[in-house]
């Protein structure tokens, strides 16, 4: 690509970082800077314009757009925003929350985890509620082709038919789980990572405190690390 061309998409789609940014900037802390996860995002689009084969059959924006989260993240990661103690309980609510499933042999109520824990009802929503913003790195990690960049690359140089065959099985955990969250929790997930919405939107759209909503998305994320967790640990 001449360098005329480069600049040309530079400028193009230089707006969609920003639009990036700004959403994800909703869910975080006002401390975290735009201006650093900007930077972050415009590496992003860099790394999108060098690497992209338009022979694959996928549009650039879909992969920019891929491409600019990832850069983002890892922006994120390298800050280590999220707090020790917040890890901390979101560790201790995955455990338990496998734990109890695995003795029940089905998915527990709020209070039953809440028992596993030694904490009452009004602690375990606190916790649920401190770990909001981890649905950003929810599935890093666990599955190969969630918006980490690294992760992407890796998956793009070590595509075999183990790999597909173990993302198909993930993707029909993922979907299993899905399917068992509650009704309020899957409108939840839907309109918050397919429609986008930010939790406030959603709060008004379900007549919601912000603040439930929160309790509501987290719940709903711990469950499914959970779950992937146990496949990826089995």
């Amino acid at each position: 690509m001449d360098e005329k061309s480069r600049e040309e998409l530079i400028l193009e789609y230089a707006p969609l970082v920003k639009k990036i940014v700004d959403r994800i900037a909703i869910r975080l802390p006002p401390n975290i800077s735009k201006e650093e996860l900007t930077s972050g995002g415009i590496m992003g689009l860099f790394d999108a314009i060098d690497k992209f084969d338009s022979g694959k059959g996928t549009q650039f924006k879909t992969y920019a757009t891929l491409r600019i989260k990832g850069a983002i993240l890892d922006e994120l990661r390298r800050m280590d925003w999220v707090s020790r103690s917040i890890r901390r309980d979101i560790h201790k609510l995955e455990e338990a929350r496998r734990t109890i499933g695995v003795r029940l042999g089905r998915e527990p109520e709020d209070f039953e985890v809440a028992e596993e824990m030694g904490i009452d009802l009004d602690a375990y929503h606190r916790m649920t509620t401190r770990a909001q913003g981890i649905g950003l790195f929810s599935l890093d990690g666990i599955v190969p082709d969630c918006y980490n960049s690294k992760a992407a690359n890796r998956t793009a140089e070590t595509s075999s038919p183990f790999n597909e065959l173990k993302r198909k099985e993930l993707k029909q955990i993922i979907a299993g789980t899905l399917a068992q969250l509650s009704e309020k929790e899957q409108l939840v997930m839907s309109l918050y990572y397919y429609n986008e919405l930010t939790l406030k939107e959603i709060a008004q759209v379900l007549d919601l405190t912000e603040s439930r909503i929160s309790q509501i998305h987290s719940k709903a994320i711990i469950k499914l690390r959970a779950k992937l967790r146990s496949y990826d640990e089995g």
